[in-house]
């Protein structure tokens, strides 16, 4: 019976020795500021998929923003932040330096993830940077990704890729 509240104990004091939140306010008004749970799945070789959740907060702009990472009792896991010509990932242990987003995401999941596009993907539109078609059913095909928005009005978005491996990216948006 110990040993759980130990662990519980010893949980409730990580998560205060980690990284601290920082409340940006919107360069420019129109900037974005959506929060939710987010999953990505990896399909590997064997078949099987690697991936994890997460909370999220994604600010800004594909120009310059911000992405935090949570743990379901709220704890900040990482952040990145990006502006013109700098992207940071920072964490508990460290502070690193990438040259663009995909850079990042491909380290941290193995893979690409278009950060840039997911500001309007998460909004139920295709990003203006690159052209897209409707696809089959609710949603559309951009960058080689499916965007399905048959739950949007349960504020669910899938975007998975095309080509293999496949990455399934899904996330609900808190009102």
């Amino acid at each position: 019976m110990k040993f759980p509240l130990l662990l519980a104990a010893a949980l409730l004091l990580s998560a205060c020795a980690g990284l601290q939140r920082q409340k940006s306010e919107p360069a420019n008004p129109s900037d974005l500021r959506l929060s939710g749970r987010i999953s990505v799945q990896v399909a590997g070789d064997s078949g099987k998929a690697a991936g994890g959740n997460a909370g999220f907060e994604l600010s800004g702009s594909p120009n310059a923003g911000q992405l935090e990472l949570s743990t379901p009792l709220g704890s900040l896991l990482a952040r990145a932040s990006w502006s013109e010509g700098e992207v940071l990932l920072q964490t508990q242990e460290d502070q690193r330096r990438f040259a663009d987003l995909d850079a990042l995401t491909r380290e941290l999941l193995g893979e690409a993830i278009p950060v840039a596009a997911l500001f309007d993907w998460l909004q139920g539109r295709p990003w203006p940077q690159a052209a897209s078609r409707p696809s089959a059913g609710s949603g559309f095909e951009q960058l080689g990704w499916q965007i399905d928005l048959s739950r949007s009005a349960e504020r669910l978005i899938v975007a998975t890729r095309i080509a293999a491996p496949v990455v399934t990216l899904r996330a609900r948006i808190e009102p």
